[in-house]
């Protein structure tokens, strides 16, 4: 063995700079925190080859004093910290002390600073060697220059993945950063492209409609919910704007992105069977609490927190947009539902607003310099890491601005205004503390009071009109909902509805598996099936509820167990929902399957009376809507809402 010795100072800070350093996305990450900490309203940064050659982060903050500047660089030197109970009250976003030394463990660094405009300070940092320090005339802020980042760590290159992906981590980092502080104006540029730009107006919508594109912030609700200890607040998309993916959600706590799987639960439960299964909502949660009851000092990146009271906040976040959603007619309309899905998708739509904003000068940087004017040309992607980015021209797309109603959102105060005109309603005053939020809109009506029952198409649709316009209905989606809110009732109602069985149904599982369900018994007692043993890993059921369907009782009870034996962890009451729903969709009628006219009405009066109608349990709509208007422009009968056509009658 070696003789034990002690580390050099190099060396540690490049090990060091592992746990937070691991891809030019993490540098973006700590020197934009480390801005929005100094104060500042405006945060520009640029990036060349992704980050790899050249990241400069250019802010208007308090800057740094010319004696702080050396120590800056020092491993664990903060100014936000100075005692053990400064842990458990931090305010700001960074405070661990490791973000400049280890990004000049591993890069060329160029700091230039200033507390006032006027005399500041220049650094060059190289390998954590402190190379020249000297002042100069500057602009009040910071700007500093990573330049060759890993040039001495080439091992680290091996993990780095193409630009693209690289680019897109960085795009990540950029939009949660301004979704969590719209009163920050940020902007990205690559290449001399512009790729995000927000207003920093104080303005979560506004700030979702530079990140998302007009068309998906209009779309979206505001909700908002308190409790003794937790405010929560932002904007949800409704349940036919949605994604395959949780990384549309972007969850902020006291301004800070965090990662929380049971927060993310509790949010999506709040949809409860309004969303497809396996798609998302697009969503920003803004979370205001006290400092004491959230733990940040957990992992390096300070993306994984401890929360104290993490059941009550997932309980009030369910609780708030389940009762927001309750004000909405979920009810889709036909031709927008169209409209929706043709084939072009978010990314070529942010392409076209992109390239409407350059037609726009950029603000001049912090530290004096005046930045390069942009090209016609430029990327368009702006969804989270985990798809591939676009590198297109706009040119390619096909897309007019006019699709996106020619209202490209940035720092042009004429078309901040015409855009808050036309799609907001009125809001508080932009220089609230808070992002504003749209007014509380009145209760729509919840169902068509008149439905009548025209005819069925292809045994799979039904007709129906009502004075609003016409109505067409998913028989089966409408029949499931039907079910799914009765079997939710009978299903908690076990002990006094069962049917004994004339011969026990026998059921043999491994003997790992019979452990398992002997430790759930409970839960599918819950549901009505009560197994008793009957040897070692067998089991026998005499008696089952009467809503199972006749012939289909052994398969329905091995369903359940199996959804015990994949779920793990289940509640009583999770698992009743969950057998509703598949109860439901198998006691509902087919597709392809011709209904009289009776049974048709009385499926209508029955949806009538459901909690939710707009949904079957796995999320897909049950009926959409065509307006009257809709239908007079279908056939030419008018030209736009004002203007009649050709005096048809």
């Amino acid at each position: 063995m070696p003789k034990i010795h002690q580390l050099s100072t190099a060396l540690s800070n490049q090990i060091s700079a592992g746990e937070v350093i691991e891809r030019p996305a993490s540098v973006v990450k700590e020197l934009v925190e480390n801005s929005i900490d100094a104060g500042a309203t405006q945060v520009d940064v640029t990036v060349e080859e992704a980050g790899l050659k050249t990241i400069k982060v250019v802010d208007n903050g308090g800057g740094i004093e010319p004696d702080d500047v050396p120590t800056a660089f020092l491993r664990h030197a903060t100014s936000k910290i100075a005692s053990t109970r400064d842990l458990f009250n931090v305010h700001s976003l960074g405070f661990r002390g490791e973000a400049l030394a280890s990004i000049a463990a591993v890069a060329d660094v160029t700091l230039a600073t200033a507390t006032t405009a006027g005399l500041g300070t220049i650094a060059h940092i190289k390998g954590s060697k402190m190379l020249d320090q000297h002042s100069e005339g500057l602009r009040k802020g910071t700007q500093i220059t990573v330049n060759d980042l890993f040039y001495n760590t080439p091992a680290r290159l091996k993990y780095v993945q193409s630009q693209n992906t690289e680019l897109n981590h960085i795009l990540d980092i950029i939009d949660r950063l301004a979704l969590g502080h719209p009163e920050i104006a940020f902007s990205l540029k690559n290449k001399d492209r512009v790729v995000i730009k927000t207003a920093g107006t104080n303005d979560l919508q506004q700030t979702i409609a530079g990140i998302y594109s007009v068309p998906v912030a209009k779309s979206m609700l505001d909700f908002q919910g308190e409790d003794n200890d937790f405010r929560v607040h932002g904007y949800t998309s409704l349940p036919d704007t949605t994604r395959s993916s949780r990384n549309y959600i972007s969850l902020m706590i006291n301004g800070r992105y965090i990662k929380n799987y049971q927060l993310m639960k509790a949010f999506i439960a709040g949809y409860g069977s309004k969303l497809m299964v396996g798609r998302y909502p697009l969503a920003v949660i803004a979370v205001e609490m006290d400092p004491l009851l959230v733990d940040v000092n957990v992992h390096p990146t300070k993306q994984e927190v401890r929360l104290s009271k993490e059941d009550q906040l997932g309980a009030l976040l369910t609780e708030t947009i389940r009762e927001r959603l309750g004000r909405e007619n979920l009810i889709p309309d036909a031709l927008h539902n169209l409209r929706q899905h043709k084939p072009v998708d978010m990314d070529q739509l942010t392409i076209a607003l992109n390239q409407a904003s350059r037609s726009m000068p950029d603000a001049p940087s912090m530290v004096g310099e005046q930045q390069t004017p942009t090209s016609s040309q430029g990327y368009g992607t702006v969804e989270p890491a985990g798809r591939e980015f676009v590198d297109e021209p706009a040119e390619d797309t096909g897309l007019a601005i006019t699709d996106l109603d020619d209202q490209p959102i940035f720092d042009e105060p004429d078309r901040l205004a015409e855009w808050d005109k036309k799609y907001r309603h009125p809001v508080a005053a932009e220089t609230s503390a808070r992002p504003t939020l749209v007014a509380e809109p009145k209760p729509k009506e919840r169902f068509p009071s008149e439905l009548r029952y025209l005819a069925q198409v292809h045994g799979t649709y039904l007709l129906a009109e009502a004075p609003d316009g016409l109505y067409m209905l998913d028989q089966h989606a409408a029949q499931e909902r039907v079910n799914y809110e009765r079997l939710r009732r009978e299903i908690g109602e076990v002990s006094a509805d069962e049917q004994a069985l004339l011969v026990p149904i026998t059921l043999d599982y491994p003997a790992s598996d019979a452990v398992a369900i002997r430790d759930k018994r409970d839960v599918l007692e819950g549901v009505g099936i009560f197994l008793e043993d009957f040897g070692q890993n067998t089991f026998v059921v005499r008696q089952h509820p009467t809503w199972f369907k006749k012939g289909e009782e052994e398969q329905t009870i091995r369903a359940i167990i199996d959804w015990v034996l994949d779920e793990g962890h289940v509640t009583v009451a999770s698992f009743r929902e969950k057998t509703a729903i598949m109860m439901s969709c198998k006691q509902a009628i087919k597709a392809n399957h011709h209904i009289d006219r009776p049974q048709a009405e009385a499926l209508l009066k029955n949806l009538a009376q459901c909690e939710n109608p707009f949904n079957c349990p796995h999320g897909r709509p049950t009926l959409v809507h065509f307006s009257n208007t809709d239908l007079e422009k279908m056939f030419k009968r008018i030209q736009d809402s004002h203007q009649s056509f050709g005096g048809a009658k």
